[in-house]
């Protein structure tokens, strides 16, 4: 089977083509798209419109990978993807959803049962390399969508969080079955203001979100890009929010963690699956989805702020 520059497909005359189903609603894309991915040794099962999805009874996916475009779906339409999304999360088909930032959390909120890739306005090439990643799924894990870089740091820091969680309830046991002597009491009142086994209180959102705008002012002076940090940008806002009893939508994370949606999608994504942030959904709205720090992640940023809220003191 012959292959060229686009070719993302398993190589060999005894690889298994994977199909696709595409649903576009602008039809010249739909052909450019179908015959990016014939070039690349795709097989396309269907090629529809979006309104043609959406309204029929019972879509049976009939391709390996959904491709399906929702810039232009409306309301109505997000109340029958929801629906489909249950549909298609009992059919062996990986989803892939691309999106303007408007539709996002609507989007985001409607399919989560598939566990789709979203991708924000993407050019055709990384739609293309999408298409690949959710052909692989299921042979390579999730974490392999991201780099080996953000998966290691992702990695570390789920294990930081986990091990100051541990510290937080190892310290409340010992000081309920009074393993602390006196004196260590005494100095952790001292230096922090709590009493007995209570945990640090999350920080004034104030000062968290002075140094957010701190880290955002070092793009007025040097490029941004030396200082992507999405992870912690978005641990600072959630903290923060935490603090302030706001939601966060999908959309306002992404725009804090100061890098392209689709990857900072990628790091929500992530961060959910290692317990980090949780999703939950708008009561008022099911079509809407927020993102929130996790208990465990909740407790260790409040100790990460206490312990320079002690070094100040004993300054």
């Amino acid at each position: 089977m012959g292959h060229n520059d686009f070719s993302y497909a398993d190589s060999g005359s005894d690889a298994i083509q994977v199909s696709v189903d595409i649903v576009h609603d602008n039809a010249a894309e739909r052909g450019r798209l179908g015959d990016a991915l014939r070039r690349a040794d795709y097989r396309i099962s269907e090629s529809i419109q979006l309104e043609e999805l959406l309204s029929s009874d019972g879509f049976e996916a009939s391709g390996d990978v959904l491709l399906l475009d929702c810039e232009h779906i409306g309301t109505a339409g997000m109340a029958r993807l929801a629906q489909l999304d249950m549909e298609l999360a009992r059919l062996p088909v990986q989803v892939l959803v691309t999106c303007s930032l408007d539709q996002l959390d609507g989007v985001f909120a409607s399919l989560d049962q598939t566990d789709p890739q979203i991708l924000i306005d993407p050019t055709r090439a990384e739609t293309l390399v999408a298409v690949a990643r959710a052909a692989n799924a299921g042979r390579t894990s999730k974490l392999r969508e991201m780099s080996d870089d953000e998966r290691l740091s992702l990695l570390r820091l789920s294990q930081q969080v986990d091990a100051l969680a541990q510290r937080l309830e190892d310290d409340g046991m010992a000081q309920s079955t009074g393993l602390k002597g006196m004196a260590s009491v005494t100095n952790i009142n001292e230096g922090t203001g709590l009493a007995g086994a209570e945990k640090p209180a999350l920080p004034d959102p104030q000062h968290v979100r002075q140094v957010i705008r701190q880290r955002q002012a070092r793009m007025r002076f040097f490029d941004g890009a030396l200082f992507g940090d999405p992870a912690w940008d978005m641990l600072l806002d959630l903290t923060a929010s935490r603090a302030e009893h706001q939601a966060v939508s999908v959309t306002s994370l992404c725009i804090a963690s100061g890098v392209p949606a689709t990857t900072a999608l990628r790091w929500v994504k992530q961060m959910v699956e290692v317990g980090l942030f949780e999703r939950t959904e708008d009561e008022s709205d099911k079509r809407r989805a927020f993102i929130a720090l996790s208990d465990k992640a909740a407790d260790a940023m409040a100790q990460y702020f206490a312990q320079f809220r002690t070094q100040e003191l004993a300054a």
